[in-house]
Formats: structure tokens, C-alpha cells, sequence
């Protein structure tokens, strides 16, 4: 089982997302396991507080160092069965592989959610064992960035969505984006399903989308391109498609 453990000021956030839906089915169905902490339980005075000026000055204010250590200690004291992430623009990016390393990870996933300025440091150097960013720009705090680590991760564990095939074939799982999709009715306001989904020549239908994702992976992130295995079918498909743009 995939298990997470959120360390947040704003429980809620996290109880509120990953109690609906797909989600909280395979919470209920044992396929994850998700709990979550709140911080402020952890501080020491009367008033909760997790956040102080920063030493040197400087705007917005510091989350504390003493709290996150305590909840880590005291929740998780074997470091051997935890991974501690840490949430920050600073980190590496979050990717579909990334996404597929954490499904198989066996030890507890310790998210730690930030806000205001800052973690202090002394956090991620005695304790935080990954730091992962979602993408380059700045958020008001770490929860989300957290739901989207668990939600990516969620959508691989076996299990989890009815068809196994959907998260295979999900955009970025073969290192292309995904084809386009359709449903009823045939024709909306003028606008027709491609003859070819309807055909019930599979093999057709198959080539149809690949074509189709090489096409978008080429007009919106032609980089992936640079690190995809690709096939004589593939290399001719996108050098007609190159043509074709020309």
C-alpha cells in the first residue's frame, strides 16, 4: 500500500480533496492510506505558533524549525521507514516518472507543507530526504502541490481506476501527450467524431491515435520528442507531420 502523511497548518485542505471521489474510494478500499497532521499541534506555547521573523531581516516570516521536528520524531522516529518531501519551488520537478517512483515506494511518504516565506533550513538539512516542486512559479503553500502528488501517485497504484488501461494511457505514461478523445453524440453543433473511431478496425483506430499524439507532442511540447523510443512508424509518421507543417 501507498501511504502518505501530510504535515500541514490547513488539514482541512488535504481532508477535504482526498475525501472525495476516486480518492476516497481507494482510501476506503485500502489501495492508499492518507492521514494528516497539523502542525500546530506540535508548537509549544499557548498560541500554536510556527512562524518567527527571519534572522538578517527581510520580508514575510519564517516557519519554525521546532515544530516539524518534533511531529517527525515523534510520529515517524525510524528514519529507515520514512521519506521526507519537502514542497519547494526549489526542489526538482514533479514528473509522470517521478509520479511512478513514488507508487512503488514501500516506506511512508512524509509531505511537509510550507507557507509564509519559508521553512527554516536547518529542516532540510537534518531532515527532509527529497524536495519536489510541481513547476516553476510560486505558491501560497505546500498543500496543493501535495494533493497533486498524491492524486498523480494515486492514479498507478493498481487498482485504483476502473480500467487499468486509463492511467497507461494517460499523457506523458508513453512520453507523449495524450489523443484526442470522444463521446455521444456522434455530431455536436455541427462537429463530427473522426470517421475512424467508428470504423471498428482496431488497428486502424490505434494508428489513428498514435498519429494523433505525435501530432499534439510535436506542436505543444516537441521536447518530449528528444526523449521518446521511437519506432520507423513513429520517425516516418512525424516526418510527414513536419512536412505537413511546412
Amino acid at each position: 500500500m501507498v501511504t502518505f502523511r501530510v504535515v500541514t497548518i490547513f488539514p482541512a485542505i488535504i481532508r477535504a480533496y482526498v475525501g472525495e471521489s476516486i480518492l476516497k474510494r481507494a482510501i476506503a478500499a485500502d489501495l492508499i492510506d492518507v492521514t494528516v497532521h497539523d502542525l500546530r499541534d506540535y508548537a509549544t506555547d499557548k498560541h500554536k505558533t510556527v512562524d518567527d521573523y527571519p534572522y538578517g531581516g527581510g520580508a514575510g516570516m519564517v516557519m519554525k524549525p521546532d515544530p516539524f521536528f518534533r511531529v517527525i520524531e515523534e510520529q515517524w522516529p525510524d528514519r529507515q521507514s520514512r521519506r521526507v518531501v519537502l514542497l519547494s519551488p526549489k526542489g526538482r520537478t514533479f514528473t509522470q516518472d517521478r509520479a511512478l517512483s513514488f507508487s512503488r515506494e514501500t516506506r511512508q511518504t512524509i509531505l511537509l507543507c510550507g507557507r509564509y516565506e519559508a521553512i527554516d533550513e536547518r529542516v532540510r538539512e537534518a531532515l527532509v530526504d527529497d524536495e519536489v516542486s510541481i513547476g516553476d512559479y510560486v505558491l501560497t503553500g505546500g498543500e496543493l502541490p501535495a494533493l497533486v502528488i498524491i492524486d498523480a501517485v494515486a492514479r498507478l497504484v493498481p487498482g485504483v481506476l476502473g480500467d487499468s488501461r486509463s492511467s497507461a494511457e494517460d499523457s506523458f505514461s508513453c512520453g507523449l501527450l495524450d489523443y484526442p478523445h470522444y463521446t455521444r453524440p456522434e455530431i455536436f453543433r455541427g462537429m463530427t467524431v473522426p470517421p475512424v473511431l467508428l470504423s471498428g478496425h482496431h488497428s486502424e483506430i490505434e494508428r489513428w491515435r498514435r498519429i494523433q499524439s505525435l501530432r499534439h507532442t510535436l506542436e505543444r511540447r516537441p521536447e518530449l520528442l528528444e526523449r521518446l523510443e521511437m519506432s520507423q512508424e513513429d520517425r516516418k509518421i512525424l516526418k510527414e507531420l513536419k512536412e505537413e507543417s511546412t
